[in-house]
């Protein structure tokens, strides 16, 4: 196990109807000043917003509010978040909704304190200053609920890039369940795809001895391995949703991959593809994250092996660990097509001949990028070829 340090100073407020407890818990974070951050019409539909503001107004809050987020959220709704809070003084944003609306919020939070273009620091400028954030979850995937980390889309040439500084996890994370069981199903399924890419960006690694947190990355893909099909069938299953909740936290605040080597490559690829496509991140991640697998697996066949005997319930085969490894992704692609995830090019409506394009934005050049295998430019052509031709 590497050395580490680990930050996670969040306060989770777990349960059903805690949103009417969002104002008590800015004030209580010193926030005076409230931006309210929400997507579209579902947080207002749903009255979730009504709870919300009333909360802060019971609170003594003043609040102005600033909607619109799109999944694979906008530079220029950030631009206009950060113009607004300057404006009013707002000292505090409060986002109400999944990953893509937390992620803006953070964006707006860094970009208020600072001088230049926001967007400096989603091209490396390091992060100094941010106002604090806080959030009201109706989505369990991205787990930007728990971590320090953002990722925008620029709309000038579409570009999709992430930073990450402890500046920008949120104060507090209100986390009820019940908010999510009206998601529709294919939203649920990107949600659960993209809490297993987490862990597995996480769990294929190069560090040894690193039991404790393999076992914790497990016990998180089998959670999501057998609630997903539960609230797939029954949307109001609460205690499933649950679970799943909690899991998206625990994938993404970084709690299963201290002290060892991280990848992130499959992340890279499919951001390109959400970028250019437009496409559901989790689904994205669902094509890409077993293409990935297949391409790299013998670079350590045992720990895939690891994986499907685990978490798959593969029957090792001590003669032909590779076949056990290649039982473990064909599994894991399975599963993704049986919580209705798109399993290559076509079904997600990503095109071959857009690979060029593709492998020119994820913007490695002659270089390469990556922990558990590095990939160089042809390399993340052969994966995005081995996402096309893709079946069970």
């Amino acid at each position: 196990m590497n050395d580490f340090n680990f930050y996670s100073p969040t306060e989770f407020v777990f349960g059903k109807g805690r949103a009417a407890e969002a104002g008590c818990f800015v004030k209580k974070y010193g926030g005076t000043k409230v931006l309210v951050h929400f997507g579209g019409a579902s947080a207002v539909k749903s009255g979730l917003m009504d709870t919300v503001k009333k909360s802060l107004d019971e609170a003594g809050l003043p609040h102005f509010e600033l909607g619109g987020v799109r999944p694979n959220p906008r530079d220029t709704l950030v631009y206009e978040g950060i113009d607004l809070c300057r404006k009013e003084g707002i000292d505090f944003i409060l986002a109400v909704g999944g990953g893509s609306v937390i992620d803006s919020a953070k964006a707006i939070a860094i970009g208020v304190p600072y001088d230049g273009d926001f967007w400096d620091m989603y091209s490396g400028t390091p992060i100094k200053a941010a106002l604090p954030v806080a959030t009201v979850l109706t989505i369990a995937a991205a787990g930007s609920e728990g971590s320090g980390d953002s990722v925008i889309t620029r709309e000038e040439g579409m570009l999709k890039r992430g930073t990450g500084s402890d500046l920008m996890r949120p104060r507090f994370s209100i986390m009820d369940p019940a908010l999510t069981q009206t998601l529709p199903p294919y939203q649920t399924a990107c949600g659960a795809t993209d809490i297993m890419a987490h862990v597995f960006e996480r769990y294929f690694t190069n560090t040894r001895e690193v039991e404790i947190t393999d076992r914790l990355c497990e016990a998180v893909l089998m959670t999501m391995v057998k609630e997903t099909p539960r609230v797939i069938a029954d949307p109001d299953n609460y205690d499933a949703r649950a679970n799943i909740m909690w899991a998206g936290m625990v994938a993404h605040n970084n709690i299963v991959g201290v002290g060892r080597e991280q990848d992130w490559n499959s992340h890279g690829l499919e951001h390109e593809l959400s970028g250019l496509y437009d496409c559901a991140h989790g689904a994205g991640l669902a094509v890409i994250m077993p293409a990935w697998m297949e391409f790299v697996y013998k670079h350590d066949v045992m720990r895939f092996a690891q994986m499907a005997t685990r978490v798959f319930g593969v029957k090792m085969d001590f003669a032909d660990p590779e076949a056990t490894a290649l039982e473990g992704i064909r599994r894991f692609r399975q599963f993704l097509h049986s919580i209705g995830m798109p399993i290559n090019f076509e079904e997600l409506g990503a095109r071959e001949e857009d690979i060029p394009v593709l492998v020119e934005k994820f913007g490695i050049g002659d270089g390469e990028t990556g922990g558990f295998v590095h990939l160089k430019a042809a390399d993340a052509a052969e994966i995005y070829r081995i996402a096309v031709r893709a079946k069970l």
